[in-house]
C-alpha cells in the first residue's frame, strides 16, 4: 500500500486528493491563482477543467520535487524526457487552466517540502536548486507554447472538414518547438483531432536521414559555394553586420545574473534554396535566409552557431525557424525552415534562443579560464589546439607530452573555479593586430589567420591597459585571448567549473571536456549522490552486524563501480571513487578469500576427525558445513583419498542464503570395478535436489536449490552406496 492511499485509510477520506497530503497544495495552488478553491469535480462534472488542474500541478510538484532533489534532471532523451513531459504538462494547465503568472508552479515546491520533508528528507536539502531548474524549464517552454499554438491553429484552420492533424506538423511541433508528440495528440484531441502517427514517424525518419553527416541536408542545397558568393559580390549584395550578436547586458554583477538581449530588426536581402536563389519561400520549405544585419552568432572559432526564429514584420504568422547559422565569404545565412510565405524584401524581427545562447556563452567564457588554468598548472608548452563550444559542454585540444595526472587535472579545474569566483569583468575590445600580438602571455592559435584589427577578450585586466604596456608582465597573470566569439560580462556569470574527461586524441595531443553553469551543477550533484552510496558501502563493510552478505556487497560494489565509470562527473572524483571502490572490493575479496580457506580448514578437520572414528569404512555419506564453498568439499574428498584410499564418499553441503545445495563424490577404482560410480551414484539425489549433476565414474558434482532435501538426499546416497557394493561382495 501507497502512502497516498495508507493516508488516504487513517484520515478516512474515499479520495487521497482529499487527505493532508494534497489539501495544503491545493490551498497553495487557489492562494496562488485566485481561482475558486478545489471542489473535487471529474469529468463532465468538471467544467472548466479547474479541478483537474489543481490534481495535475499538486501531483506533478511532488513528482518533480522529489525526482529533481534525488539528481534528477529534464532532458530529451531517457528518464530525464519523462520529467520534461511531467513538468511541461503541469506548466501548461497552470497557464492554460488557472492562468497562473511565469514562476507560479515551482513555488509549490516549498509546500511539496513542508508535506513531506520528514518522510523524504533528501528533498530539504536544497529546495532552491529545484525551483530555479523548474522555472528555467518553464521558462524555456513558455517561449514555444504560443508559437506551436499558432502553428497548430493555422494548421487547423487550414484543414476543413477533415478532422486528422498532418503527422509532418506534429513532427515539426516537437522538432521545432519541442512539444512531445503526446502533448501535441492532447491539444489535437481538445479540438475533436487525431494525429497522422503514420505520417509523423515518417517525417521523424527523413529528419533523421537529412541530419545525418556534419551539415546535413543545407551543405548541398543551400549553403552557399563559391558561384553564389561569387553573384552575391557581381550584384554588390553588401556583407552581413553582424555586430548586433554583442548587443547584450547582464542585468547585474551578481554570480546568479541574468541577461538581457537586444532586439533586431532586418531586411531580407536573399533567400536561397535548392542551390539557386529564390525571391520567396513557403511553408515547410527548408531554405536559408541572408539578412544585411544579424543578432544570430555564424559557426566559427569553435562556437557553435545560435538557433532561434524571425518573423516577418507586420505578419506574425510568418515565421522562420533558424536551426543553423553559416558564414561564407562574409555572407551569413540563417538555415531552416518557414512557416507563411517569406520573400525577398520583407523586414523581420529576430529572435534568439536566449536560454541556448547563454549557455553558450558560459561554456565559451569557461574555456578561456580553462586555458588559463592549463598554462599556470603545465606551462606554457600547453598550447591551444583546437575547441568546441557547445550548449552543454566544451572541449579543448592542447599540447602535453603525456596524460595529465589525476592530480593535474584536479589542480586544473580548483584553478578554473578560483578565476571564476573572483567574477572580475570580462572586458573585449578590437586592437591593432600587431600590438596585441606583442601582449605578454597572450593565447592564439597561431596558424591561424587573424583579422586587423584583431578582437581581444581578457579576464579582469581592461584591453586597453595591456594595448598601452604590451610588453609588460600583466598579460602573464590573467586570461587574454584572439576572440570573437561571444562571452559573458563576468567571469562569475560561469557558474561551476567541472572537467569531465581528460584524455590523447593524437600523439603529443590532449582533449579535456568540461562542463559549466546547469550543467556541472546537475555533475556535482551526481557526485553527491554517487559519494553517499560509496560511503554507505564503507560503512556497511565496516560493520559487524551487517545484515548484507559478502557476496551481496561485491555485486553491490561492481554496479556502483559500472555507475561511477559510466557517470557524467568531476574526472578527479571519478578516478578517487574507482580507486577507492578498487580498495573496497579488495578488502570485500580478502575477506571472501580467508573466510573460505577457514571454511575449508573446518571441513579438513571434520573430514580427518570421521576417518579417525573408523579409519577403513567402505562408504562416507556426510554434510559438511562448507556453504556453497565446492573447493572445500573438494579438498575433503582428497582429504580422504590420502587418509583412506578405498573409502567412497559423498559430501554434501548447504548454503541457505544462496539457497543452494551442493555434493561432490569420489570412488575408487576398486569400488568402481564393483559396480558404484560416481556419476549415476550423483543421479540418484540431482533430481531430488532440483538441479543437475554429472562426471566420471570415479569423480561427479551435482547442484540444485532445494535446501530441503539434505536429509532425504543423505539417506538415499547411503542406500544406493550400500546396495551396490553389498551386491557384489
Amino acid at each position: 500500500m501507497g502512502l497516498e492511499r495508507l493516508v488516504s485509510v487513517i484520515q478516512e477520506k474515499r479520495s487521497n486528493y482529499d487527505t493532508d497530503l494534497f489539501m495544503p497544495l491545493f490551498a497553495a495552488i487557489q492562494k496562488g491563482t485566485g481561482v475558486p478553491p478545489y471542489k473535487g469535480h471529474v469529468g463532465e462534472d468538471d467544467v472548466d477543467g479547474v479541478d483537474m488542474a489543481y490534481r495535475v500541478l499538486a501531483d506533478h510538484a511532488r513528482t518533480l520535487t522529489i525526482a529533481l532533489s534525488d539528481g534528477g534532471h529534464p532532458d530529451n532523451t531517457g528518464r530525464g524526457y519523462v520529467l520534461r513531459r511531467i513538468l511541461r504538462r503541469a506548466v501548461r494547465y497552470a497557464t492554460e487552466k488557472l492562468n497562473a503568472k511565469p514562476g507560479f508552479f515551482a513555488t509549490l515546491v516549498n509546500t511539496v517540502v513542508e508535506i513531506l520533508g520528514d518522510t523524504f528528507p533528501e528533498v530539504k536539502k536544497d529546495p532552491q536548486s529545484v525551483i530555479d531548474l523548474i522555472n528555467e524549464e518553464e521558462t524555456q517552454f513558455l517561449k514555444t507554447l504560443t508559437r506551436g499554438h499558432n502553428l497548430l491553429n493555422r494548421t487547423i484552420m487550414k484543414l476543413g472538414n477533415s478532422k486528422t492533424l498532418p503527422g509532418d506538423v506534429a513532427w515539426r511541433l516537437y522538432d521545432t518547438y519541442g512539444f512531445p508528440v503526446d502533448l501535441t495528440q492532447l491539444m489535437s484531441e481538445e479540438k475533436g483531432l487525431t494525429v497522422d502517427m503514420d505520417a509523423y514517424e515518417e517525417a521523424k525518419k527523413q529528419a533523421q536521414i537529412l541530419s545525418q553527416g556534419r551539415g546535413g541536408w543545407y551543405d548541398d542545397k543551400i549553403i552557399l559555394d563559391i558561384h553564389a558568393i561569387t553573384e552575391l559580390r557581381d550584384q554588390n549584395v553588401p556583407l552581413t553586420d553582424d555586430s548586433p550578436k554583442y548587443n547584450y547586458h547582464a542585468k547585474s554583477e551578481d554570480k546568479d545574473a541574468e541577461y538581457e538581449f537586444d532586439g533586431c530588426i532586418a531586411k531580407v536581402l536573399r533567400l536561397r534554396h535548392s542551390k539557386k536563389f529564390v525571391d520567396h519561400v513557403t511553408s515547410g520549405q527548408e531554405c536559408g535566409v541572408l539578412l544585411d544585419k544579424t543578432s544570430f552568432y555564424a559557426e566559427q572559432g569553435g562556437q557553435i552557431y545560435d538557433e532561434g526564429f524571425l518573423v516577418k514584420v507586420g505578419d506574425e504568422n510568418v515565421e522562420f525557424s533558424v536551426k543553423n547559422v553559416q558564414i561564407r565569404g562574409g555572407y551569413i545565412l540563417h538555415i531552416g525552415t518557414v512557416e507563411g510565405i517569406l520573400c525577398e524584401g520583407d523586414e523581420v524581427s529576430l529572435h534568439l534562443d536566449t536560454s541556448r545562447r547563454r549557455l553558450v556563452m558560459n561554456n565559451h567564457t569557461g574555456t578561456h579560464v580553462l586555458n588559463f588554468a592549463l598554462r599556470t598548472v603545465l606551462g606554457t608548452e600547453a598550447d591551444q589546439k583546437g575547441s568546441l563550444v557547445a550548449p552543454d559542454r566544451l572541449r579543448f585540444d592542447f599540447t602535453n607530452k603525456g596524460a595529465m595526472s589525476v592530480e593535474q587535472v584536479k589542480a586544473t579545474e580548483v584553478h578554473s573555479n578560483a578565476v571564476i569566483d573572483k567574477n572580475e569583468p570580462v572586458y573585449a575590445k578590437e586592437a591593432s593586430l600587431a600590438v596585441a600580438k606583442a601582449i605578454q602571455g597572450l593565447r592564439a592559435v597561431f596558424e591561424e589567420t587573424y583579422p586587423d584589427p584583431v578582437r581581444v577578450v581578457s579576464i579582469g585586466i581592461p584591453v586597453e591597459k595591456l594595448e598601452e604596456d604590451p610588453y609588460g608582465p600583466a598579460g602573464n597573470n590573467t586570461s587574454v585571448e584572439f576572440c570573437g566569439g561571444t562571452h559573458l560580462h563576468r567571469a562569475g556569470h560561469v557558474g561551476k567549473f567541472v572537467i569531465a574527461s581528460e584524455e590523447a586524441i593524437a600523439k603529443g595531443i590532449r582533449r579535456i571536456v568540461a562542463l559549466t553553469g546547469p550543467e556541472a551543477s546537475k555533475a556535482l550533484k551526481k557526485t553527491e549522490l554517487l559519494e553517499n552510496k560509496l560511503n554507505k558501502f564503507i560503512s556497511l563493510l565496516n560493520s559487524d552486524d551487517s545484515e548484507i552478505s559478502n557476496k551481496d556487497l561485491v555485486k553491490k560494489i561492481v554496479e556502483l563501480t559500472d555507475d561511477v565509470s559510466h557517470a557524467t562527473i568531476p574526472y578527479w572524483k571519478k578516478e578517487e571513487m574507482r580507486t577507492n571502490l578498487k580498495h573496497l572490493k579488495k578488502q570485500l575479496d580478502d575477506k571472501d578469500r580467508a573466510s573460505k580457506a577457514e571454511v575449508t580448514a573446518k571441513v579438513l578437520e571434520e573430514v580427518k576427525a570421521l576417518l579417525a572414528g573408523n579409519p577403513k569404512a567402505p562408504v562416507i555419506v556426510q554434510e559438511l558445513k562448507a556453504y556453497s564453498n565446492a573447493k572445500a568439499l573438494d579438498g575433503a574428498l582428497k582429504q580422504v583419498k590420502a587418509l583412506s584410499a578405498e573409502t567412497s564418499a559423498m559430501f554434501f553441503s548447504v548454503d541457505s542464503e544462496a539457497k543452494k545445495i551442493v555434493c561432490l563424490s569420489a570412488v575408487p577404482k576398486s569400488a568402481v570395478n564393483r559396480g558404484l560410480k560416481a556419476n549415476e551414484w550423483v543421479q540418484q539425489v540431482s533430481g531430488l535436489m532440483q538441479g543437475k549433476g554429472g562426471g566420471k565414474p570415479e569423480a561427479a558434482q551435482a547442484s540444485g536449490s532445494n535446501v530441503s532435501c539434505l536429509q532425504e538426499a543423505l539417506g538415499i546416497a547411503a542406500q544406493f552406496a550400500n546396495a551396490k557394493l553389498n551386491s557384489s561382495s
